[in-house]
């Protein structure tokens, strides 16, 4: 969430930024309006408040001479009256006004390239040589299918649509690139966690899912505003919710595994086929929680992280420096890291590692207390490392064979039991 101090005192600044996120910056107007009637409530407020705290004095010297006291007492009714109205119009007033900054979208870094949409986006790295095949590769829906090892009509069957069951080799696979991202993000630095896999209303505010995305999660059909997670994104930020933190604790990084959940709104008509876009697919997150002067470094740790994955897997990918129209909202920095898929003939997201800034950390009211024991607004990052079935794709797409079998990365055989190759 943005700080409406900073909205107030770099107004055509932040005005610049968000008209950059084709954000409707009228909003901006109606934010500061609804501020300067929040002040002068709480002038008011505050203004009667010492009006009866004097008249409170008086009635009591009053009786204390044994005086009468009804004129001050019935000043006192009047102006605990009108400040019971003065008090729910501010309330009402600060509702407008936080509901209004939580739609906001965080303001983009200096360094993002101002742009409209994804092909404005900027390539800042590449690596690996995509395969030349000697055969037409077939697209890794089929690959899994011929395997006996995808099975999208049971999961059809099962739940409905964008669901899918893993079979044998396939599953073990899934298992194998988990507990293998896993340790490679303990290596470097990342302590495991597990976290519920279900979050209320309130975790999500924090990373700011709601109210901005509501209709991409599934909520569940209970007493409590719990939703399942769209990512432990969600969970391992808010475990710092509401706290103060030694500077000296930090960076905190945490790594997690869970499934993920997400109804992709608006999204129909897209990658309707296979594991690309799916209801429910597993990722293991990075997730770090740092002082502002640390979380430019932090960053570049967790994209090198995450590069990292692909080399060992001897996946071809590119890094793209996200422009400011394609950025996600709580994002003020994002590199996405795109896996070459040969049946697409392209590059397809596999990772997003964004720094938030202290957008979250204002949400979730994550503080920290500095050297000179002063309270700042700590800075959280997050990203994948990496999307799992996303993975899965490109190794299906990469590695297969013309007699339809696939090699496995050399990387995985230690997690895979020694199976080198999965085969019908």
């Amino acid at each position: 969430m943005l700080d409406i101090k900073k909205i107030e005192s770099e107004f055509e600044t932040v005005k610049t930024a968000l008209s950059n996120r084709s954000f409707d910056v009228s909003i901006l107007t109606q934010i500061l309006d609804l501020n300067k009637q929040r002040k002068i409530l709480t002038q008011s407020s505050e203004a009667k408040k010492a009006d009866l705290n004097k008249l409170s004095r008086d009635i009591g010297e009053l009786k204390k001479n044994k005086q009468d006291a009804a004129g001050p007492m019935g000043q006192v009714a009047n102006l605990k009256a009108e400040m019971e109205k003065e008090a729910a119009e501010l309330d009402k007033v600060q509702a407008q006004q936080t509901s209004l900054l939580l739609n906001i979208p965080n303001l983009p870094d200096a360094s993002v390239p101002v742009g409209k949409t994804e092909e404005e986006n900027t390539v800042a790295k590449s690596w690996g040589i995509p395969r030349v095949f000697d055969f037409t590769p077939l697209d890794h829906a089929d690959v899994g299918e011929k395997l006996g090892m995808l099975d999208f009509e049971s999961g059809a069957k099962i739940t409905g649509a964008r669901f899918v069951v893993y079979r044998a080799g396939l599953a073990r696979l899934e298992r194998a690139l988990i507990n293998f991202m896993l340790d490679h993000q303990g290596a470097k630095g990342f302590t495991e966690m597990m976290t519920p896999f279900i979050a209320h209303e309130r975790s999500l505010i924090g990373t700011g899912n709601l109210p901005k995305f509501e209709d991409q999660l599934f909520k569940l059909n209970s007493e409590q505003p719990w939703y399942l997670i769209p990512t432990s994104e969600v969970t391992l930020t808010n475990i710092k919710r509401e706290m103060i933190i030694e500077e000296s604790e930090f960076p905190i990084l945490y790594a997690a595994y869970s499934p993920c959940f997400r109804s992709e709104a608006g999204s129909h008509g897209k990658d309707v086929k296979g594991l690309i876009r799916m209801h429910q697919f597993n990722k293991v997150e990075m997730v770090s929680i740092c002082s502002p002067a640390q979380s430019q470094e932090i960053h570049q740790k967790m994209i090198s992280s995450a590069c990292e994955i692909l080399e060992k897997l001897n996946l071809p990918y590119r890094a793209l420096n996200l422009c400011t129209g394609d950025m996600g909202f709580a994002s003020q920095k994002t590199i996405d890291l795109e896996v070459w898929v040969p049946s697409q003939n392209k590059y397809r997201e596999i990772s997003s590692i964004s720094n938030c800034g202290d957008f979250q950390a204002r949400r979730a009211s994550i503080r920290f207390r500095n050297k000179e024991g002063k309270i700042e607004f700590a800075h959280t990052l997050n990203g994948s490392g990496l999307a799992v079935g996303r993975t899965v794709v490109a190794i299906l797409e990469n590695y297969q064979q013309k007699d339809g079998s696939v090699q496995i990365p050399e990387i995985l055989w230690p997690y895979m039991g020694g199976m080198k190759v999965l085969s019908k």
